[in-house]
């Protein structure tokens, strides 16, 4: 009986045998594979920066830069940024400039030109894109070398003897104002420059000398007079003409119907109507528009008396007529005029001296205009 008392006592004891050495699991592993990969990754990226040009390293970087001028023509992808933008040569990027919107306003325009259709009832080709096969492609010697096509340097010769009429009627103008002792005065009053949209004319108001009644679109008899000078320059031009109304910041009442979106529309139709009575065609009038206070001239001067304005921009013929333009294209083609200023080109190039290129040690970012043709 005691015997069994003690054996119930007694401490059972349980040996737990721990093995030593060996590994603790494979995770390791997993963090070894990351850190090769990224070496990997990193060797491959040094070898791909030791052989590729520095140009194709700044199209490569302005490719990623959504705020580059203009990264395609077509998209592959989801388009926008990041979003899948090819870089094939369809879609390579073409131009260092954004392409300028269209004058024409949507819906119905000036004199309906938006809804004009063709005698045999189709619509207005003007809009029509033409397509690679249509114009005189680049041969190969061009391609590779870098020349421009008979087309291009066609363009370029209407855009420069367009530029240059638009010179000649900016000169003529002034030339007219400054011998005219009424008009002498209103020197001030008229700006003339080159944009991008064409020749522009803008006739502001000046501190103590306003060109429109206050708050009205009744215009003075000067302005009249002024308006008749330019218009007679430029209707020998066969650019069409925007007209564009401008005012202050300066509200009206509180609780007014009438706001500056109205008098710049009123005023705008006032130079339209003035400009047709002195012979302009009503046909080449592309629109009239109305702008308020939303361009200011003088933008830290809201209030400014120069910010009362009416412009009169000669469109560029390329922009407000591309059917025509590329007609005109087409014909200086066709006179050899564009092969001929190619080769004078080439033997003007011929004749500079050599220049001396400079290494630029890699890494070194820079803007290009995108011309890079990728491996």
């Amino acid at each position: 009986m005691a015997d069994e008392e003690k054996a119930a006592e007694q401490p059972i004891i349980i040996k737990k045998i721990v093995k030593g050495g060996g590994h603790h699991g494979g995770a390791w592993k997993v963090a070894y594979a990351d850190f090769v990969t990224a070496m990997m990754a990193f060797f491959l990226l040094l070898w791909l920066l030791n052989v590729t040009t520095d140009e194709q390293k700044n199209a490569i970087s302005n490719y990623f830069d959504p705020t580059a001028p203009k990264i395609s023509e077509s998209t592959s992808g989801a388009g926008g940024v990041l979003g899948g933008l090819s870089v094939a040569m369809e879609g390579a990027m073409v131009s260092n400039v954004q392409p300028i919107s269209s004058t024409s306003p949507s819906g119905s325009a000036v004199n309906n030109k938006s809804s004009k259709k063709n005698a045999d009832g189709k619509d207005d080709q003007s809009s029509k894109e033409v397509t690679p096969e249509e114009n005189k492609k680049q041969t190969p010697a061009q391609a590779q070398t870098g020349q421009i096509s008979d087309l291009e340097q066609a363009k370029e010769l209407l855009r420069e003897a367009e530029e240059k009429k638009f010179k000649e009627a900016k000169a003529a103008i002034e030339k007219i104002i400054s011998e005219d002792k009424e008009l002498k005065e209103l020197a001030k009053n008229l700006i003339i420059d080159l944009t991008p949209e064409g020749l522009r004319i803008q006739i502001v108001d000046e501190k103590g000398r306003p060109m429109f009644s206050s708050g009205s679109a009744q215009m003075f008899d000067i302005t009249r007079k002024l308006l008749d000078k330019v218009t007679g320059i430029i209707k020998s031009l066969p650019n069409e003409v925007s007209i564009r109304g401008h005012t202050d910041s300066t509200p009206y009442g509180a609780g007014a119907s009438y706001t500056n979106w109205e008098l710049s529309t009123d005023r705008a139709n006032a130079a339209r109507r003035e400009i047709i009575a002195a012979g302009f065609e009503t046909d080449r009038i592309a629109d009239v528009i109305g702008k308020a206070d939303s361009e200011h001239l003088l933008p830290e001067k809201p209030n400014d008396p120069q910010n009362r304005r009416i412009s009169v921009v000669l469109l560029k013929e390329e922009l407000a007529n591309p059917e025509a333009f590329a007609k005109k294209t087409e014909k200086v083609i066709e006179s050899g005029a564009a092969q001929k200023a190619i080769e004078n080109k080439e033997t003007q190039e011929k004749l500079k001296p050599a220049k001396r290129t400079i290494q630029v040690p890699i890494g070194t970012f820079r803007r290009t205009p995108g011309a890079v043709e990728f491996p």
